[in-house]
């Protein structure tokens, strides 16, 4: 039982670090765009971003029984990585013209690789501890109802991408 509690622990280590580096990079993405066009859709994304992320990160930290500091460190990385991101966004921003390819390709990269590592840390850490455990194994009826869920899930932030 020891490996599972050390497994527990180094899950939500490597979970907040994707989710960190994805709030820093939706952040700059955020930050860099000076369209309107852009900045709406993104604020809807962030928003559906941040509160999922909080969700399954806020539950993978009540399960691996930090103590106080520890959470309270998670949070604090988790609370003030968009807006640093946003910050350093807007530098950036005086730096170079988002109409130029250069800027495209870099914002293009950058919401790229947060897509992956989301994509990553929902399929990987998230998904497979659940859809693996005991409880969805022993009942055919619950997978069917997740395996829609997901699916519903997936296909409703598919529908958000194509309007955003």
């Amino acid at each position: 039982m020891l490996w599972l509690r050390y497994y527990e622990l180094v899950h939500v280590q490597v979970l907040e670090i994707g989710i960190v580096v994805h709030s820093v990079v939706i952040g700059v993405s955020m930050g860099a765009s000076t369209n309107q066009c852009t900045i709406r859709p993104l604020i809807a994304a962030l928003c559906f971003h941040q509160l999922f992320e909080g969700m399954g990160l806020g539950g993978c930290i009540l399960q691996a029984e930090y103590g106080m500091k520890t959470k309270a460190i998670l949070v604090l990385f988790f609370s003030t990585t968009t807006p640093f991101g946003i910050v350093l966004g807007i530098g950036l921003s005086n730096v170079y013209s988002d109409r130029s390819p250069t800027a495209l390709i870099v914002v293009g990269l950058l919401n790229a690789s947060s897509a992956g590592l989301l994509n990553y840390m929902a399929l990987v850490d998230l998904l497979a501890a659940d859809f693996m455990g005991p409880k969805l194994q022993g009942s055919m009826r619950l997978q069917a109802w997740s395996y829609i869920a997901v699916l519903l899930g997936a296909g409703g932030m598919s529908v958000m991408a194509k309007w955003a």
